[in-house]
């Protein structure tokens, strides 16, 4: 049956309509789950307030198992979902670079939006950073092209890399989950913070 569009069940038109109503959703759900506090984000880099780690890698595993099952019951085509192609040096650099602004400002790109949208001035000057860095980015294009594309390893999944099934791999997601949820929770024990 799916993925709708690729497989012509609804137009393409609806492609941004859909990203639109899913895009509202995900920052009703990040400003009700208070991450739209700096202080609490950041909280998981310091080790009082885990929050963030526990309900990212739920949803990643809920994803996960959706997919899995849709799939084993016919439900999605997943030779269809697009994966992104893979730059291994430009993500591995983006990804400090993403992770050093998170840890400084206190926020990711989406959660800057969602305390900007309830008037948060930080968060406001932290979107100011996201679009300078755009700007440099674009304009300096030319010059990072072969470091961008260097490392290309194309649409490529762990599950592919690692030689296993999408099954095996959702199990060792869960796994890693578990292990990563007791972390959290003796590095809040260790590390409590009352108010923040």
């Amino acid at each position: 049956m799916g993925p709708l569009v690729p497989q012509e069940i609804i137009g393409a038109d609806w492609n941004l309509f859909i990203a639109f109503v899913i895009g509202i959703g995900f920052g009703f759900a990040l400003e009700q789950a208070g991450f739209s506090s700096s202080r609490k984000l950041a909280g998981m880099f310091y080790g009082y307030d885990t929050v963030v780690l526990k309900v990212f890698f739920t949803g990643a595993i809920t994803a996960m198992l959706g997919l899995l099952f849709f799939s084993l019951f016919g439900w999605i085509d997943l030779s269809l979902i697009y994966v992104n192609p893979t730059f291994l040096w430009s993500a591995i650099a983006g990804g400090a670079i993403m992770g050093a602004g998170f840890i400084i400002g206190g926020f990711c790109p989406g959660t800057s939006f969602c305390a900007a949208a309830i008037g948060k001035i930080d968060a406001m000057v932290f979107i100011g950073g996201i679009f300078l860095g755009i700007f440099f980015f674009a304009e300096g294009y030319p010059l990072l092209k072969d470091f961008y594309m260097a490392g290309s390893f194309g649409p490529l999944k762990v599950s592919d890399f690692l030689g296993i099934s999408g099954g095996v791999m959702t199990f060792l997601v869960i796994i890693a989950a578990l292990v990563m949820f007791k972390l959290g929770e003796l590095a809040e024990k260790k590390w409590p913070r009352e108010e923040y």
